[in-house]
């Protein structure tokens, strides 16, 4: 008896490992919560937690490769960077957080083919991954395809309704477009 309570005990602590990243089951309570009309106050905290969920691989070596790999590229390495994060995907070609972050370097890099491919597959990954979703609102906004960049950014923000930086880009692609429509 005692044989199988332990085994039980592993079985469940080897599951809780693997459903981190954006398979983690907290997300959902983490997602709804955000939604909820009077989560302005608990948005940062809830959007840490989501962040913190979505940079662990459930693999020691792998998150510490993506450590690498951010720092790179927050000190403006960005080929070095890009090239970690590939090492990321290749590793675990699972992982939406790879495959983001290789986005963001591809973006500042200029890449944007390669940042929209990445993004569809961060996206493909984890459906409400509120950093790719306005992170292909930059994107078009950049190739100045304003109505493209708008519905990414109105879709971020159905997900994330607590984002500052993105209900501004919605604002000034509006009053944009009714420029143009003029």
């Amino acid at each position: 008896m005692r044989q199988l309570a332990l085994f039980l005990v592993m079985v469940v602590l080897m599951a809780a490992v693997a459903r981190a990243d954006q398979n983690d089951p907290a997300l959902d309570r983490l997602f709804a919560e955000l939604q909820r009309p009077d989560a302005a106050a608990s948005a940062d905290g809830l959007e840490r937690q989501i962040w913190e969920r979505w940079l662990d691989s459930g693999d020691a070596e792998l998150n510490e490769r993506l450590e690498t790999g951010i720092i790179a590229m927050n000190a403006g390495y960005l080929p070095a960077a890009e090239q970690v994060f590939s090492e990321v995907v290749a590793a675990a070609p699972d992982f939406a957080e790879g495959w983001n972050k290789r986005a963001t370097v591809r973006f500042l890099r200029g890449d944007h083919a390669g940042s929209i491919a990445d993004c569809a597959r961060v996206l493909a990954l984890e459906p409400r991954h509120f950093g790719a979703l306005s992170g292909l609102g930059l994107i078009h906004a950049t190739l100045e395809d304003d109505e493209e960049a708008l519905r990414w950014f109105e879709r971020a923000l159905a997900v994330n309704p607590h984002m500052p930086g993105v209900k501004e880009n919605i604002s000034i692609l509006r009053e944009r477009l009714r420029g143009k429509a003029i």
